[in-house]
């Protein structure tokens, strides 16, 4: 080593003799005991110097506990056989791709030197590894392949929690923050931010695109809701209210009604031309998320405690009714993190509606319409409880083919891909990428396209194979 580093080897060492004296045994009064001694003080010796040495790595390596755990990951890789399996690995061509570096926001990109805003067009690659035991714990399926990242934003130095494309778009995306911020950016070729649009000084809770695209209503803790133009970057309208803003929708064939629920508990219909509330509805707790069906005449709700309500909208007046409130499927009170409808499943035979709650439930309802969206459980998947309010989105095109496919972020910084009609093993596979806990997802129109959040801003959009690909 140079002369200028020989003194903090020098240290080292002492530190090491001095962990072993400390947890070496007291002296024994017979020559048997004196060796035993002897032997433990060499082998805690090289215990205490080997966990010295990886700790000096640590800190060299400039990159923080996040490089130190993958290093030591890639260590343990390269001293186990490369399992044979449809899983991918560096530099073969995989099914599944997602790096093996999680994103180094420090430096303003990855480990693989790919900048914050960038496209990615080469040839198929797989960025990802896996062990022999996540090769027996996942299956596959042949419409889940995956090329690679298209492009990441990192712009946002704040936990973005919740990120959705515009409305039978393909490359029209947006974002909000738990500063406040509202980010509009194109995925199309090159990738670009937009707009970054300012007005919320507290958490944006959620936003929708309405039908054509030119606006976007958001809501958020600062307790009010904000009506922006997509084309000119500008506010519309500013309508603020008693208490915080949890979630909000366009009402999908009337788009001058927005849809709000409150911390309240109660829910609003907004005329955003006037600025007048039309209706309100008081409820049992605090809605927490919300979606409408195509035809808007029914919103589903739901609420701070795990129920979801089904309310009847009237689209002329914006007059609401309470329908039916249920809390199948949850074992106890958990606010809904998301809510999603979908016109129609094959494992339902007809429209479902997707619910998440914090405490880890996934849950599967089939709507009956005709009823006035009743809701009846058709199957839920029990994971691990959640700090946060992490989203789960159908894959609807993938679900066509066979199964019943969702996909969600984890706090364990990975994108998990389940399957409902597996109740045993509903994990299909994983996209590995992010460093920190992931919390939103988002597919866009055609579905080639998914967009992750997590916790420190950066948004992932991956690129997933053409079907005649895989």
């Amino acid at each position: 080593m140079p002369g200028s580093e020989e003194l903090p080897a020098v240290e080292e060492q002492q530190q090491a003799e001095f962990y072993a004296c400390i947890l070496e045994p007291g002296g024994g009064t017979t020559q048997q005991d004196a060796a035993y001694v002897g032997q433990r003080r060499l082998l805690l010796y090289r215990k205490a110097l080997s966990g010295n040495l990886q700790r000096q790595m640590w800190k060299c390596n400039g990159r923080g506990y996040v490089a130190y755990r993958e290093y030591i990951r890639q260590c343990k890789q390269w001293d186990n056989s490369r399992p044979t399996s449809p899983l991918s690995y560096p530099g073969d061509s995989g099914r599944w791709s997602g790096s093996p570096f999680p994103y180094d926001r420090s430096s303003g990109n990855n480990s693989r030197g790919r900048p914050s805003v960038s496209s990615f067009n080469g040839p198929r690659t797989s960025f990802g590894s896996v062990t022999e035991s996540e090769t027996l714990s996942y299956q596959h399926e042949p419409g889940y392949s995956f090329v690679g990242m298209h492009c990441i934003f990192d712009d946002i130095k704040a936990s973005v929690n919740v990120l959705r494309f515009g409305h039978l778009s393909s490359d029209l995306l947006a974002f909000g923050a738990a500063d406040g911020s509202l980010v509009i950016c194109s995925v199309a070729q090159p990738p670009r931010i937009l707009h970054h649009l300012k007005g919320h000084t507290k958490e944006i809770t959620d936003f929708d695109w309405s039908l054509n695209n030119q606006c976007l209503c958001s809501s958020s803790l600062d307790k009010s809701v904000r009506v922006w133009s997509v084309e000119k970057g500008s506010c519309l309208r500013v309508i603020y209210g008693n208490a915080a803003q949890m979630c909000i929708r366009f009402h999908p064939l009337n788009n001058n009604f927005l849809l709000v629920g409150h911390a309240d508990q109660g829910l609003t219909v907004i005329n955003f031309s006037t600025g007048r509330v039309l209706h309100r509805l008081s409820v049992e707790s605090s809605i927490t998320a919300m979606d409408t069906d195509h035809t808007g005449h029914v919103l589903f709700a739901g609420d701070s405690q795990g129920g979801i309500h089904s309310i009847k909208v009237d689209m002329h007046t914006g007059a609401m009714a309470h329908g039916h409130r249920t809390s199948k499927g949850i074992q106890r009170k958990s606010p809904a993190t998301s809510v999603q409808f979908r016109t129609f499943s094959l494992l339902a035979g007809g429209p479902v509606l997707l619910v998440a709650n914090q405490d880890g439930s996934l849950r599967f309802f089939s709507v009956a319409m005709e009823v006035d969206g009743y809701l009846s459980l058709k199957c839920s998947l029990k994971l691990p409880p959640r700090a946060r309010n992490i989203r789960a989105s159908f894959c609807p095109l993938l679900s066509l083919e066979r199964g019943e496919f969702i996909v969600s972020g984890n706090e364990d910084t990975n994108v998990y891909f389940y399957d409902f009609t597996r109740p045993k093993r509903p994990c299909v596979n994983k996209l590995q990428g992010h460093g920190v806990p992931t919390v939103g997802v988002s597919w866009n129109h055609g579905e080639n396209l998914l967009a992750t959040s997590d916790c420190e801003g950066v948004v992932i959009v991956w690129k997933r194979a053409r079907d005649n690909d895989n």
